[in-house]
């Protein structure tokens, strides 16, 4: 398949693009500023290491923020 450029798109299929940035670029934000805020304790694995998985998009942010906070600390 041939890669589409931005003109190619829909008027549709530009907005579910956008959105789906945007949606990726707050989850990444809110992920990050929980890592940095939360106690190291509360983090399932060292935090080291959860902050190149973040860049992982969209799979970092998600699973760090189901995954990766424990809930009872």
């Amino acid at each position: 398949m041939a890669k589409k450029s931005w003109s190619d798109l829909s008027p549709t299929q530009r907005k579910v693009v956008v959105v789906a940035g945007v949606v990726e670029t707050v989850l990444s934000a809110w992920a990050l500023r929980d890592l940095k805020r939360r106690p190291a304790a509360a983090v399932r694995g060292p935090k080291a290491l959860w902050l190149p998985a973040l860049a992982v998009q969209p799979v970092g942010p998600i699973a760090y923020l189901t995954v990766g906070r424990r809930k009872d600390a």
